[in-house]
């Protein structure tokens, strides 16, 4: 097994570079067809939509971002921790009301059944069935 980096991901799903566009597309064959097995991150993951997403990158909509990313979801082949919360993590941040990491972290929440988070953050309002709040100040001694 190696780890699957995320300029590996970007060349698969963008083909900047045609030579490592085939390459990588020949690599997910092998990885679809279970010849081959990999484990990547939730930090591989996460940099790997931010730059697609990203203006000064690649500029793909949210939603393209979802149709590139989910089907490597259910490779068998592909190790990454976490992975069944990308599904839902992906349903939010298509909703195009918090970035990735926020949605990720709001999928997260919900499979432990968390409903209030501590944050001054407030995309997390925008998310139905999470409560957000700011620690208290403390009074003067």
């Amino acid at each position: 097994m190696r780890f699957l980096d995320t300029n590996i991901l970007l060349g698969h799903f963008t083909g900047d570079d045609p030579e490592k566009a085939l390459a990588c597309y020949r690599l997910f064959q092998r990885i679809e067809h279970a010849e081959e097995v990999v484990a990547t991150s939730d930090m591989v993951m996460a940099e790997t939509v931010f730059l697609l997403h990203s203006p000064r990158h690649y500029a793909l909509s949210r939603e393209r971002i979802r149709e590139l990313v989910e089907p490597l979801l259910d490779l068998r082949s592909i190790r990454l921790p976490n992975k069944a919360l990308y599904k839902r993590a992906f349903e939010l941040y298509g909703q195009g009301k918090i970035s990735f990491p926020d949605a990720f972290n709001a999928a997260y929440m919900q499979v432990l059944g968390l409903t209030g988070i501590y944050s001054y953050d407030t995309d997390f309002d925008r998310v139905v069935g999470i409560s957000r709040v700011e620690p208290e100040p403390q009074s003067p001694a």
